[in-house]
């Protein structure tokens, strides 16, 4: 089992900054994928950036160039640096630890975290 906790989010202005924290415990593997997605109201939930490797990191076309993801193995933490708010990045942020070994996939969610930016 894995439980994500997410912190950071809040209201910021159109042009801001925020930096989302998810800490995880539990049956943390280094080969695991940590990664954000978020949901709108009235919208699918998306993906916002994932980091499967160092080396192999995907975004979210909306976001590309403004948001970084890093993500620290000594402390089970991935971060989501945001910047240059736009009210269209509005949504609650989920983390999602993902892992697959022996035919098996483990996927988890955090519970979210609201991010809301005004214009």
């Amino acid at each position: 089992q894995v439980r994500l906790v997410e912190s950071g989010g809040g209201l910021v202005q159109a042009g801001g900054s925020l930096r989302l924290s998810c800490a995880a415990s539990g049956s943390i593997s280094s080969t695991s994928a940590m990664g954000w997605y978020r949901q709108a109201p009235g919208k699918q939930r998306e993906l916002v950036a994932v980091m499967i490797t160092i080396s192999r990191i995907n975004y979210g076309d909306s976001v590309k160039g403004r948001f970084t993801i890093t993500r620290d193995n000594a402390k089970n933490t991935v971060y989501l640096q945001m910047s240059n708010l736009k009210p269209e990045d509005t949504g609650v942020y989920y983390c999602n630890y993902h892992d697959q070994y022996s035919g098996y996939i483990y996927d988890y969610w955090g519970q979210g975290t609201q991010v809301t930016v005004s214009s």
